[in-house]
């Protein structure tokens, strides 16, 4: 057990403040967060922080993490598209292609789903020794052009956007390309300019 996690559970994820305001409740699932982290511990994996929150890994690898949102205390799987989910509770997050969680907001499911927890974690373990990876798909949407021509006017702002993961690079051209009229997608792009120069992703605002 990493004294670091202990600290996480009293304090939260200092890490996730916009406007002030913390966006991960750590408070509010204290006593889900430790029951997910004793499934996790029982499997062998070694407790970390990385990135303000508990991670958990093999040999360096991650493999899954215990997290809070706003509204609901998580287990998620850094390579839960590969998992072969029988029981039908994991959840994709916005775009993201290779990660998967599955939320909680009573201790009464997760001791219910204690054992089968323990199974999914030591699949992941099992997938990520085996070397097996999530093949990602690269910007299956077409890019604007209103984003295409951003992109020319500040070659910083592009490099800023390439240097997001491919998940966030994708939600945004999801994002930029719904409007139907150009103007529209033009302010979009401004609007988030900032957040996409800070490596924030669409939806990362509401999640720790």
């Amino acid at each position: 057990m990493n004294p670091q996690v202990d600290k996480y559970l009293i304090d939260g994820c200092m890490r996730c403040k916009y406007g002030g305001t913390p966006q991960c409740k750590v408070n509010n699932w204290q006593e889900e967060l430790e029951m997910l982290r004793q499934i996790v511990l029982e499997t062998g994996l070694t407790e970390e922080i990385k990135w303000g929150v508990p991670v958990y890994t093999k040999n360096g690898r991650n493999i899954v993490t215990v997290n809070a949102l706003k509204d609901s205390a998580n287990l998620g799987f850094y390579k839960g598209a590969l998992l072969k989910d029988s029981y039908k509770i994991l959840e994709q997050q916005g775009n993201v292609q290779a990660a998967r969680l599955i939320r909680f907001t009573n201790t009464e499911k997760i001791s219910d789903l204690t054992d089968v927890l323990k199974a999914y974690v030591l699949e992941a373990i099992e997938i990520e020794e085996s070397g097996k990876k999530v093949e990602l798909k690269k910007n299956p949407e077409p890019i604007p052009d209103e984003l295409l021509e951003a992109f020319e006017q500040d070659p910083a702002f592009k490099q800023a956007f390439y240097a997001l993961t491919a998940g966030r690079q994708r939600g945004y051209i999801i994002y930029f390309s719904q409007p139907k009229q150009s103007q529209t997608r033009i302010g979009r792009i401004e609007k988030h300019k900032e957040q996409i120069f800070n490596g924030i992703g669409l939806n990362d605002r509401y999640r720790c």
